[in-house]
C-alpha cells in the first residue's frame, strides 16, 4: 500500500470511529464529552478511553 493510501483509509477510519462514537453516545444518552474528537485524532484509542474512563 503507498502512502497516500495508507492515508486515506486512517482518515476514514478515524471519522468512522468519531461517528460510532457520537452515534453511540447519542443512543444511550451518554455525554460524548470530547471522546469524538480525540477519537478523530487517536483512532481506536480514542474508542477505549470513551468506553473505559469516566472523566476527562
Amino acid at each position: 500500500m503507498d502512502l497516500a493510501g495508507f492515508v486515506a483509509a486512517t482518515l476514514v477510519a478515524h471519522i468512522g470511529f468519531a461517528i460510532f462514537v457520537t452515534a453511540h453516545a447519542a443512543l444511550t444518552d451518554h455525554d460524548a464529552g470530547n471522546w469524538p474528537y480525540i477519537t478523530l485524532v487517536l483512532g481506536l484509542a480514542g474508542v477505549a478511553g470513551y468506553f473505559f474512563y469516566d472523566k476527562l
